[in-house]
């Protein structure tokens, strides 16, 4: 997605997470826990995957901008997205990818339990929407397993892409319980 704003950044993100509790909200036990053939995780571990990987990219975020607010680095609040996290992007969409160890779903997280762990980072994510516009977002990097060294903007960017597949997956796991 081509993103001018943080705003516009975040209503992306806010999107892709009512899809996602839109698919999951009222799945019974049963099917949330159901592991189909030729899957390694069940709907409830993927969205605790994704609970937990939305915690580090937000953490990831505050970190890289009050690193820049510390040092000054003010910024115009347009996004900055390169072209290596584009391309990055377009290649991981067709791909099956294996999520490192720190993120590997325990299974003892309900959906509804994740689900309350992916609002309360929503709210954490929100107290740093003006540091994303005042702050400069772009030049401080943290590494990602994929994408490689991203910035703040991108980690922000990548939250609601990785959300976006992950629903898609669990809307296939879906189809072959049902």
């Amino acid at each position: 997605m081509k993103y001018e704003t943080i705003d516009e950044i975040y209503a992306g993100n806010d999107k892709a997470r009512a899809r996602l509790k839109e698919v999951v909200a009222s799945l019974p036990d049963e099917t949330a826990t159901a592991l189909p053939a030729g899957e390694k995780w069940t709907v409830a571990q993927i969205v605790e995957h994704i609970s937990m990987v939305d915690e580090g990219a937000m953490r990831i975020c505050g970190r890289l901008l009050r690193k820049a607010q510390e040092a000054g680095q003010t910024h115009d609040g347009k996004v900055v997205i390169t072209e290596n996290f584009l391309q990055k992007g377009t290649e991981i969409a067709g791909m099956k990818v294996q999520a490192p160890d720190i993120v590997q779903p325990t299974g003892t997280k309900s959906i509804s339990d994740s689900l309350a762990k992916l609002d309360e980072n929503s709210e954490q994510l929100e107290s740093l929407r003006e540091l994303f516009k005042s702050v400069d977002g772009t030049e401080l990097k943290f590494p990602h397993p994929f994408f490689g060294d991203i910035s703040a903007q991108e980690w922000l960017a990548l939250k609601g892409g990785h959300e976006r597949r992950h629903t898609k997956q669990i809307e296939n796991v879906l189809a072959k319980i049902k």
